[in-house]
Order: C-alpha cells, then structure tokens, then sequence
C-alpha cells in the first residue's frame, strides 16, 4: 500500500483554486498540445509553408512561437509558485543545492539536445518535411529517450525545489504528465 500521509500534507500547501495556478496548469497543458496540432496540421496541409514561402522560414517561426509560449510558461509557472506558501521543511541550502544541481543537469540535457538537433530538429522540421540525414543516437539520446522533454521537466523539479515549493512540484506533475502524453501522441 502506498502511505498518502506525505502528499496528502504536502498538497495542504496548494491552493488549486489560485487563478495564478490554474493559468499555469493551462500554459502547460496547453504547449505540447499546440505545437502537436500545429505541426501534424502543417504536415497534412502545408499551409504554413506556403504562407511563409518556404518549409524552413515556417518552421522558425513555429519554433518562435513555440519559444514565446515557453517563456509564458514559465512566467505562469513561477508567478503561481510565489503566490503559494513555501514548505518551511525545505527551505534549506541542501535543498536550494540539490534543486540546483538537478535543474543543471535539466539544462544540460535541454541544451544538448538542442545542439544535437538544431533548430529545424527541434522545433518539428521534420512536420514541415525538413528531414535530418539520419537519426541522432549521440548524447544525450544515447542514454536517454525525449532528453528535451525530461530536461525541461527537470528544471522545473530543480526550480521548486530551490523555492521550496510545494505548488511548483505539483506543476512539475502537471509538465511530466503533458510530455507523457505528448509523447505517447508523438510516438
């Protein structure tokens, strides 16, 4: 049986019914749906490579406007952290570090990717028929499957957990759950 008690506390710091909250569950759950959408709509249709003259120049600026939602992402994400107590258990530099070093291996796994990928391979080239000459099997996807997505998870663990914050790690569930099932929509 799994004992509750820990989360059953660590959810009486959340108020749920925040605005700021909810805006933040939205903002995430609404990202990975959006480029989804956006990219299998493009890859029916073509539209957007015709608007913009060219599969490349849409595919930039899908990946801006994906970039600008996670800046708005994140901006939700830490507004609703701030606005909700902390957990005074946590508030300490072992874990202020400890959050530290994961969001760093976060962004480790975040930049890497991207540098694996480039732009166009991150930001859904191959949707707009930008194919790159073979898969990429180097780190970090030799040792990890999706390391943007579970980098990007990380951040947000190591982000609230260096804030204390019991809201931020139920966002964080709220991020791992949205990239789960992206993935799964993906895949």
């Amino acid at each position: 049986q799994v004992d509750v008690a820990a989360m059953v506390q660590l959810f009486g710091y959340v108020d749920v019914t925040d605005s700021g909250f909810i805006v933040a569950v939205l903002s995430i759950a609404f990202n990975p749906l959006f480029w989804n959408v956006v990219a299998r709509w493009e890859h029916k249709t073509r539209a957007f490579s015709q608007v913009f003259g060219s599969p490349h120049a849409a595919c930039y600026c899908l990946g801006a406007v994906i970039l600008v939602l996670n800046c708005v992402r994140s901006h939700c994400f830490t507004e609703a952290m701030k606005s909700q107590p902390k957990l005074e258990g946590w508030d300490y530099h072992w874990t202020y570090y400890s959050g530290l070093a994961i969001s760093a291996v976060g962004t480790l796994f975040v930049i890497s990717s991207f540098l694996a990928l480039g732009f166009t391979g991150t930001f859904l080239g191959d949707y707009f028929g930008i194919l790159m000459e073979e898969k990429v099997t180097s780190f970090p996807f030799s040792i990890l499957d999706n390391p943007m997505y579970w980098g990007s998870t990380a951040i947000y663990l190591g982000w609230s957990l260096m804030h204390a914050s019991p809201a931020g790690l139920l966002l964080t569930a709220v991020v791992a759950i949205s990239y789960t099932i992206a993935v799964l929509y993906e895949g």
